[in-house]
């Protein structure tokens, strides 16, 4: 989700500024709502639920579901069937692998990647370019 811009509701779309002055178009994904910037490639099958950002260049791949308040930054890429919780942050350039999950609250770094299968906890934070694998939840998340 573009941060420090200026925003503008247009009928069918919604326009942000980046901060480098460039004017972004966003158009709600007909699967949930969410919002998705045009040169993003998001499956017709993929869920972006209403209140999800889908930034620039980033793709979301067959049965893969966004929550509300996630926010899949430049150029990052969500795994075939892969889920991205509530509030949770795939950084620019990052992987999230087929079938991984990304918890609530969660923070990727960028260019980091996540491995197929892969669930990280709520709250975890994801160092820039780091390489995660079969990495499990904690019982009480």
């Amino acid at each position: 989700m573009p941060e420090g811009g200026k925003m503008r509701r247009k009928r069918n779309y919604v326009e942000f500024e980046d901060d480098s002055g460039i004017t972004r178009r966003y158009v709600p994904h007909g699967h949930g709502g969410g919002l998705v910037e045009t040169s993003a490639k998001v499956h017709p099958s993929a869920y972006v639920r209403a209140g999800a950002y889908v930034d620039p260049g980033a793709r979301v791949d067959p049965d893969a579901h966004i929550d509300a308040g996630a926010w899949v930054d430049y150029g990052a890429v969500i795994g075939a069937g892969a889920r991205v919780g509530e509030n949770a942050h795939v950084g620019a350039r990052a992987v999230v692998g087929n079938r991984a999950v990304v918890a609530a609250y969660a923070k990727v770094g960028a260019e980091a990647r996540i491995g197929e299968g892969t669930r990280l906890s709520a709250d975890d934070v994801i160092a820039p370019g780091s390489l995660i694998s079969q990495r499990r939840m904690s019982p009480a998340a």
